[in-house]
Parts: structure tokens; C-alpha cells; sequence
């Protein structure tokens, strides 16, 4: 794995940082617990009393080397063609498939990055590796029945 050490860091900053709720979530069930600043008056969250939950702060932010990291250590990049793999390197860059990407340009897209040495993220299920399980299950059920029948 690379960036081990990075991502270490980042993780031992995560478990430190406390979880951000939204003030009085606790207390009503219409409340969600998804974070939003206090803005009242005499909001004694926002004032930071103890006792009360922490508000959100640049102080508890992860460390600069740590962002946009995936959690196998490679940097995130999103990829549209064969194009895109040429500005990757292959020690520290990972591909990740674009959701547009249809299925003859992963294809392509897949050998090529199989060729580069690249990491790909989301590979996915080519239709002819599914293709060939589901004829390998069709077989078997086919000789299944033909067994029951004799």
C-alpha cells in the first residue's frame, strides 16, 4: 500500500475529532443529526459552554498530504477515455471509471490501463465475463434436468 504513512496520520486525526451534530438534535426526533452552525443569540453551543457539543473548526481538518486520498493510498482520477490514463503515474495516481463511460470504451480504457500498469478503481463486470458465468449455470441446470428426466 502507498502512502501508508499518510494515511495513518489521517486516520489517527479522525478517531480524535469529535462528532459534529446539530444542536438539539438529541432532543427532537424531527431533528436530523446532519451538522448546521448555531446562530442563535444565546445559543450556548455556538458560545462553546462545556458541556455541549463541539462546533466545527479548521483546527480539526485532516492533515494537507492526507485530502483526496482513497483509502488504498492512491490519488483519485476520474477517467472519460484512453486519453485521460497518459497523465497518470502509475505509483501514486489510480483511475477511477466515469459513470458516462459506456461499455466498448471501458473495455478499451481497462487494457489500456491492464497495459500502463494503473490501478482502476471501479473495474466493474464485463458483459462477457457475466456472459460466461451465466452460460457455465445455464449448463449445469440443463444437465440437471436432464439427469431428473432419465
Amino acid at each position: 500500500m502507498i502512502n501508508k504513512e499518510i494515511l495513518q496520520a489521517r486516520k489517527k486525526i479522525s478517531d480524535a475529532r469529535p462528532k459534529f451534530v446539530r444542536q438539539e438534535s438529541w432532543r427532537y426526533d424531527r431533528l436530523a443529526e446532519n451538522w448546521r452552525k448555531p446562530k442563535g443569540k444565546d445559543n450556548k453551543m455556538r458560545k462553546q459552554f462545556s458541556g455541549v457539543p463541539r462546533l466545527v473548526k479548521i483546527g480539526y481538518r485532516g492533515p494537507k498530504a492526507g485530502r483526496g486520498l482513497h483509502p488504498s493510498g492512491y490519488i483519485d482520477n476520474i477517467v472519460f477515455n484512453v486519453n485521460d490514463l497518459t497523465r497518470l503515474d502509475a505509483r501514486k495516481d489510480a483511475a477511477r471509471l466515469a459513470h458516462t463511460v459506456g461499455t466498448r470504451k471501458r473495455i478499451e480504457i481497462l487494457a489500456k490501463a491492464n497495459s500502463l500498469g494503473i490501478k482502476v478503481l471501479n473495474p466493474g463486470k464485463l458483459p462477457s465475463q457475466t456472459n460466461e458465468k451465466n452460460k457455465k449455470i445455464k449448463s449445469v441446470e440443463q444437465s440437471e434436468e436432464e439427469v431428473e428426466n432419465h
